[in-house]
């Protein structure tokens, strides 16, 4: 099967200019020769981006999407009017090329896109969604990847309360079994207190139920062997949509964990985690 050269750009949400941050939230691809023009945007799981900009009110950006949604639906049907229904046998392809351009050109808005792409495809419709999977859901990114960055955070503020010195990374545990902690204070060589960042925001309820079960083994595996320490924090990230099957699996996770023993706070209550820490 042929493929064919279909443009796409990134849409990218951007609310403050004067930083130039930005999330990524959509894709907006045409093939102009074949009369293909579609757009895939995130309207139902926002929650990263609504995180990433804490200081802004969520309606502004379901309001934004709106009004791209509306916008790209005007200019689909414009692009019909020129050709894009096939009911009509001339395509006026360089009038497409002119309106993509001018959807994408830079402006000062919340909303923008990125430089035009070029990517060969058999079905732009499965194209489509792949480059959206990729550039807005990151689906590349792994739960490991997340607690990752996740562990770069506490880091950080660790150092900046002048206690970073008293954390290391640690395998806690005897020759039979341990489990690698990422912030383990000790005290003449013994461990006295963990601190581990935990994601249970992943898609399925089972996968939360899984990672959140794989912790709680291991907590009770060094409990039962004696080597657990006496205070062990685990800071979680858990799906926004908690009154959901994700967030009662989360809730579910949570609860197992505590009775396990772990103390528990939100990965976002900075000033808790930095007071544990000092402890």
């Amino acid at each position: 099967m042929n493929k064919i050269a279909c443009q796409y750009t990134i849409v990218r949400f951007s609310p403050f200019i004067e930083t130039g941050e930005f999330a990524n939230v959509g894709i907006v691809m045409m093939a102009s020769k074949q009369r293909y023009f579609a757009s895939k945007l995130e309207t139902q799981r926002y929650a990263r981006i609504t995180r990433f900009f804490e200081e802004l009110d969520r309606k502004l950006y379901t309001q934004a999407i709106h009004v791209l949604k509306v916008e790209l639906e005007r200019l689909h049907q414009v692009l019909k009017a020129h050709g894009f229904d096939r009911r009509f046998k001339a395509n006026d392809v360089d009038f497409a090329q002119q309106l993509f351009a001018e959807l994408i050109r830079p402006r000062e808005n919340i909303v923008r896109f990125s430089e035009p792409r070029i990517v060969l495809a058999e079905n732009p419709k499965e194209k489509l969604d792949e480059l959206f999977s990729y550039y807005v859901e990151r689906n590349f990114v792994t739960k490991e990847y997340i607690e990752t960055r996740l562990e770069k955070g506490i880091r950080k503020w660790l150092y900046q309360a002048s206690i970073g010195d008293r954390f290391q990374r640690l395998a806690v545990g005897d020759d039979e079994y341990e489990a690698i902690f990422p912030f383990v204070e000790q005290v003449d060589d013994r461990p006295v207190k963990i601190i581990k960042p935990l994601n249970l925001a992943q898609e399925k309820p089972s996968k939360i139920i899984d990672h959140g079960n794989l912790w709680r083994s291991r907590i009770e595996e060094l409990k039962r062997r004696k080597r657990l320490p006496g205070r062990v924090l685990f800071t979680v990230r858990g799906p926004e949509d908690i009154d959901t099957h994700r967030g009662h699996a989360y809730k579910e996770s949570l609860d197992r964990l505590q009775n396990a023993g772990v103390e528990i706070e939100p990965y976002e209550n900075k000033e808790k985690i930095i007071e544990f820490a000092r402890a």
